[in-house]
């Protein structure tokens, strides 16, 4: 299909920009909604913003969309709920769909299905409700020692994490983590670089390395206020290497049955070892957001990357 038959047949159709929710992640998605949403006006289009509540099944109805753009951090969009329903009703959607959004959003496991296919992964453990805490940070400590991540098993934006520097405090403050958010991951600390990929339509995008400025990792604070985090756009990578951690990316991409676009986040260490940690089906698209960055380095405006992912939907 040429690019001017799929304008022409994106021009005939109502699109919905879903974002909101109810997670931990709605501020950012609302963020992202509205610039995806300004990026559709501008193009052109006829679309509008749905500002998804727990009531959506509603809200999508009387909407009347023909085209929806799904960009719904956390739940109720990242785990695959919304395409669900989003399928019985017949209306197609950007992203990835019901199996592969579900599979994403639990860290365990994508982090299985990494280790199945020889995609190194920091090692890790679990701690599920009724388990005893104390005893698996003794294992973890046992196994790979401090420092280590606390996160939680399906929170993005790095919502609810804690960096365990020692002993001291560790069995406590992964007990928060695990009342706050449910089952947790325990995960060695790999020092290296920090950096993320993303793939948009089958294509790997440059490689973003960050640089926090305060923090000795990417956490919330860093990833989403200005001046807090450096882009170093490509990544000071060796050729060989980079290639390698965008093939890696691509397959993690298709391993999940991804669609239109995903983002890779890793840690990359002595600048060669890359340690892939998660895999993002709805990365942020805010104007301080990696993925749109990663996008403009390789030539493709914000305009152009919401008309592809959104042409991908027709496909």
């Amino acid at each position: 299909m040429s690019r001017s038959d799929i304008v022409r047949r994106l021009r005939k159709r109502k699109i919905g920009v879903l974002m909101g929710g109810w997670s931990s992640e709605r501020e950012i998605s609302l963020l992202s909604g509205q610039r995806v949403l300004n990026s559709l006006k501008g193009q052109g289009f006829q679309a509008v913003g749905i500002d998804i509540s727990r009531n959506f099944t509603d809200q999508i109805k009387r909407a009347k969309i023909d085209l929806a753009f799904v960009i719904l951090h956390g739940r109720p969009g990242e785990d695959g709920t919304v395409q669900g329903y989003l399928d019985l009703l017949g209306i197609p959607y950007t992203g990835s769909g019901v199996t592969a959004s579900a599979i994403c959003i639990d860290k365990v496991i994508t982090k299985m299905l990494f280790e199945r296919v020889g995609i190194p992964t920091p090692p890790y453990f679990v701690i599920e409700s009724g388990a005893d805490v104390a005893a698996i940070v003794a294992e973890a400590e046992k196994q790979f020692g401090y420092p280590m991540i606390a996160k939680p098993r399906a929170e993005g934006s790095s919502v609810g994490i804690e960096l365990l520097e020692g002993r001291r405090g560790a069995v406590e403050r992964s007990e928060r983590v695990r009342r706050g958010f449910g089952d947790i991951l325990l995960e060695q600390f790999i020092p290296g670089m920090i950096a993320t990929v993303g793939v948009l339509v089958e294509e790997p995008l440059p490689i973003l390395e960050l640089v926090p400025k305060r923090q000795a990792f990417y956490d919330y604070e860093a990833k989403y206020t200005r001046g807090e985090t450096e882009f170093v756009l490509p990544a000071r990578l060796d050729s060989k290497v980079a290639d390698r951690i965008k093939e890696l990316a691509l397959k993690a991409h298709k391993l999940m049955g991804c669609s239109g676009f995903s983002r890779i986040d890793l840690v990359i260490k002595q600048g060669k070892l890359p340690f892939f940690l998660e895999l993002n089906t709805l990365p942020g698209l805010t104007d301080i957001s990696d993925f749109p960055a990663e996008a403009e380095n390789a030539g493709i405006s914000y305009d152009e990357m919401i008309f592809r992912i959104l042409a991908d939907a027709l496909a």
